[in-house]
């Protein structure tokens, strides 16, 4: 196993559109969202066992998650999992980790993955990241890993890319599209030149460090000033002042669109980034009539298909007459919506805050 890779999981977000499982207090990367046994960020740490040494693991998260971190990934060791005071985006984030790693070994070569994605075909992922490290560090480049996508869809981004290659499979980023209509996608996929934007990033350390003074210069003076403190009992409460001046911009805006050096992979290794419910419902085990129903020990269903319920295993629940909903369960608080309106949930939280303030937040 090669002691120069190292991974990153961005652990820090708050998972709304998953409410009321996901909380504030305790998010969806936290939870057992499918039904497996493991959470989602157990499941994104094992498998990335298979690329690195544990040591070589890091999780950015949220101060608020340190105890979740520590209880669900016991074998982390203090240094390796890295506060944020307040949310800024992914790119300081990515900063952050970055280097600080660079810090203890300037020949390193990072992944960046989110703590929250399903991935089916772990040995097909693995190979992907290996081969993308090794690109990453020979070329100097900066790789993205894109999915071939199999439908139009309207909540992922998109990275079209050329015919430039290098090392035979990795293609020269053209362009990035945020989450586009679906006549758009609809074209996107008639074209054969666009992939989904997975959200998984490698790179040296150096490659990245040097792309933060081009593109986000502020960000890799911040991040480099704070070099002497990395590794020393100063750095958390030196990086919490130092987040303070961070803006809020995301790596894909900040660094991603505007490099000149940036290859995507195009991959396929059964890969879902359980942004909304039709992501676990698409996922789940269903009955003869499309109901998916997690746990499913106490839950009867009359008359009622192609249902997405989750609710806690010791109550009895009854549905009748039910078709193409949404039922949830968690915390005080019943969530009953049709499938097709799941994009709503992100207003209800809204709503509910006004009105009840963060209680049932």
């Amino acid at each position: 196993m090669n002691k120069n890779y190292y991974v990153i999981i961005m652990a820090g977000g708050i998972g709304s559109r998953f409410w009321p499982i996901s909380r504030t207090s305790h998010p969806k990367q936290f939870i057992d969202i499918l039904g497996t046994g493991k959470t989602l960020i157990q499941n994104t740490y094992e498998r990335f066992l298979k690329i690195c040494p544990k040591e070589n693991i890091y999780v950015v998260t949220n101060e608020n998650y340190v105890k979740l971190v520590k209880t669900q990934l016991p074998d982390m060791g203090e240094q390796q999992i890295l506060t944020e005071p307040v949310m800024r985006n992914t790119a300081p984030c990515v900063a952050y980790g970055c280097f600080k790693i660079e810090s203890l070994n300037p020949d390193a070569a990072i992944v960046v993955a989110p703590s929250d994605q399903q991935i089916l075909d772990e040995d097909a992922f693995v190979s992907a990241i290996e081969k993308s490290l090794q690109t990453a560090t020979s070329h100097d480049c900066l790789v993205t890993l894109g999915i071939k996508p199999s439908r139009p869809d309207t909540g992922y981004g998109y990275i079209q890319y050329t015919d430039n290659v290098i090392n035979n499979d990795f293609h020269k980023v053209k362009t990035f599209t945020e989450k586009p209509t679906l006549e758009i996608a609809k074209t996107f996929i008639q074209s054969g030149d666009f992939l989904w934007n997975a959200g998984i990033f490698v790179w040296s350390a150096k490659a990245i460090v040097k792309a933060f003074n081009q593109h986000l210069p502020e960000m890799h003076e911040i991040f480099a000033d704070a070099r002497p403190e990395y590794n020393t009992d100063n750095e958390k409460s030196y990086i919490h002042k130092a987040y303070q001046q961070c803006i809020n911009i995301s790596i894909d805006y900040g660094v991603m669109e505007k490099a000149d050096n940036v290859y995507v992979l195009p991959s396929e290794f059964g890969w879902s980034d359980l942004g909304t419910w039709a992501s676990i419902y698409d996922l789940a085990d269903k009955d003869y009539v499309g109901n998916a129903v997690i746990p499913s020990e106490k839950v009867i269903m009359y008359d009622s298909s192609n249902c997405m319920v989750n609710v806690p295993g010791e109550k009895l629940v009854i549905l009748q007459g039910l078709h193409d909903f949404i039922v949830v369960e968690s915390n005080n608080t019943l969530l009953i919506c049709p499938r097709d309106q799941e994009q709503n949930v992100k207003q209800v939280v809204a709503d509910v805050k006004n009105k009840f303030g963060t209680k049932y937040i």
